[in-house]
């Protein structure tokens, strides 16, 4: 482990895009796998390293489905949900937004109050007993059309758990534009929720331009495609609207071909306001710290360079004033004892 790798595992942290299904660990996926014998996913952890690898989004949509299969009950769901702030708590993440997708739970037999009852159950015990502080994006899979926003939107504004902070959409891009999804994104901002699509992952820039006029869009979800239109990085960069860089999961996925190439470097140069994150850890044999890595690497960063990116997570965080100033201060101080 490098000095600045050093550094990093014991930064306090935010994240702002990571999965629920996708955070789930070799073990907690065989174990769960061990449970449904009925299931493709493997038993065998040493397994998962093949089955996890992607050929294209496409099939790792087909995977991540597969395991999103094994969380069939309310105890599968605080079981992961605890498990996930398990290990974020390892790696020095104080607070995190994940994105759970409500649908692909209650379309397999799970009622939707078990459900919620399971994850904030999960959330209070990882606060209390982990020091980590989760809080909920609900999502909608667009893959599984307007059904699927029905119920994510009904979820989110009929139950509202204490732990909902937005309302988003994942999935593929392709085939699946944004606009259609406005009612139910107008639905979730009424009842005082943030709106936090993915957008231009896997397509141009025009999505994110839909997801911003047409959802409301106040993150964007990878945007890696930004910066084939400068007029859009000017736009983001002039409103402070984040973007949500996952570097490891754009290669995994081939919305990259090259990591060395990753357009990270141009959002930061244009003045954007990036956060880094590791999307679906696990899956793509990754975690925050490792991101973090690539970043500094990718951006040349010292060790005070990843306290400010670390700082960029913070305030493109829905937590209160009082959490971003404390996470902020616990960050200056780390990085001042390191200093020292």
């Amino acid at each position: 482990m490098s000095v600045l790798d050093s550094f990093i595992a014991g930064l306090p942290k935010a994240e702002l895009h990571v999965h629920h299904v996708g955070s789930a660990s070799p073990r907690i996926v065989s174990e769960l796998a061990a449970r449904h014998p009925d299931s493709p996913v493997p038993t065998d952890p040493e397994a998962l390293a093949d089955f996890f690898t992607f050929r294209d989004f496409a099939h790792f949509i087909e995977v991540y489905l597969s395991v999103v299969d094994l969380i069939r009950d309310a105890e599968d769901v605080r079981l992961l949900t605890y498990e996930v702030a398990r290990d974020m708590a390892r790696q020095n993440i104080r607070y995190a937004e994940l994105t759970v997708t409500p649908y692909s739970s209650t379309r397999r037999g799970i009622p939707d109050a078990a459900f919620v009852e399971a994850i904030e159950d999960a959330r209070k015990a990882a606060e209390t007993e982990l020091g980590v502080a989760l809080r909920w994006c609900f999502d909608i899979p667009g893959e599984a059309g307007l059904e699927a926003a029905e119920e994510t939107a009904r979820i989110a504004c009929e139950l509202k758990p204490e732990g909902l902070v937005s309302f988003g959409l994942g999935g593929p891009e392709i085939g699946v534009p944004r606009p259609q999804f406005k009612p139910f994104f107008d639905r979730a901002i009424a009842a005082g929720l943030h709106s936090v699509p993915h957008a231009g992952e896997t397509t141009g820039p025009q999505t994110i331009w839909d997801a911003l006029a047409d959802l409301r869009a106040e993150r964007i979800g990878h945007g890696t495609s930004a910066p084939q239109d400068p007029d859009l990085l000017a736009h983001l960069a002039e409103h402070r609207i984040p973007l949500e860089v996952c570097p490891t999961s754009n290669l995994a996925t081939r919305a990259v071909t090259d990591l060395e190439q990753h357009p990270i470097k141009e959002m930061v140069a244009a003045g954007v306001l990036v956060t880094v994150n590791s999307d679906d850890p696990p899956m793509f044999g990754t975690d925050l710290n490792r991101e973090y890595g690539v970043a500094a690497r990718l951006l040349e960063l010292d060790a005070a360079g990843v306290a400010d990116l670390a700082k960029n997570a913070v305030e493109a965080s829905f937590m209160d004033a009082a959490g971003k100033a404390a996470l902020r201060a616990e960050i200056d101080a780390y990085t001042a004892a390191w200093r020292g």
